[in-house]
């Protein structure tokens, strides 16, 4: 390499230096916008088990996530990206959920759990893969929550309103298509005998 092309190799270097001991923090760079904090992430611990058997936590090293083509509109899109997601997880080795609500699951949602015994959740709402599989995890904690619920007694005395509730708005529903229908005969002719 001839003299000229080191010192400009040496020039590049000491200026690729003095770019990264730079000091000048731009005004939306991080450390200005939040003065004071911590930049370093972490997972957050989460319980295992609550009181009612689930704490919302879904272990993502559990579950199966492929991604392939979604149908639908959206163009070329659609044909070269992966954005649907199929998450499933075996409901019988899953040990972030406890027994009871297992049953549960095999119970109330049958249809979405396949011979092998996965429950599988599939989603291709957006065009994004990210949003998808979001999508598909909130589903599974929305599904998993509803089944801890406890069913709410209905007092006799409720059953009796709501059942009057029922009755009188069929009453008015009857009601008013009798007046439709009324309004719809006069005005149709009418055959006058001479």
């Amino acid at each position: 390499m001839n003299l000229i092309g080191r010192q400009l190799l040496n020039v590049l270097r000491q200026n690729v230096r003095n770019v990264n001991n730079s000091t000048f923090n731009s005004y939306i760079s991080l450390k200005r916008l939040y003065p004071g904090s911590n930049v370093n992430l972490f997972t957050p611990q989460f319980q295992k088990e609550s009181e009612k058997g689930f704490s919302g936590f879904i272990p993502v090293d559990q579950l199966q996530i492929t991604f392939s083509r979604s149908g639908g509109p959206g163009g070329q899109n659609v044909n070269k990206v992966n954005t649907k997601v199929d998450v499933r997880f075996h409901v019988e080795t899953a040990n972030w959920i406890n027994n009871d609500l297992k049953k549960k699951i095999f119970l109330e949602h049958k249809t979405k759990i396949n011979k092998d015994g996965f429950l599988v959740v599939r989603s291709e709402k957006t065009r994004s893969q990210q949003l998808n599989l979001a999508d598909a995890l909130e589903r599974i904690r929305t599904m998993i929550w509803q089944l801890t619920e406890s069913e709410t007694v209905i007092s006799p005395e409720t059953e009796q309103r709501i059942i009057r509730q029922k009755e009188k708005a069929d009453r008015i529903r009857l009601a008013e298509k009798r007046t439709r229908s009324r309004i719809k005969q006069d005005r149709q002719l009418s055959v006058v005998d001479m």
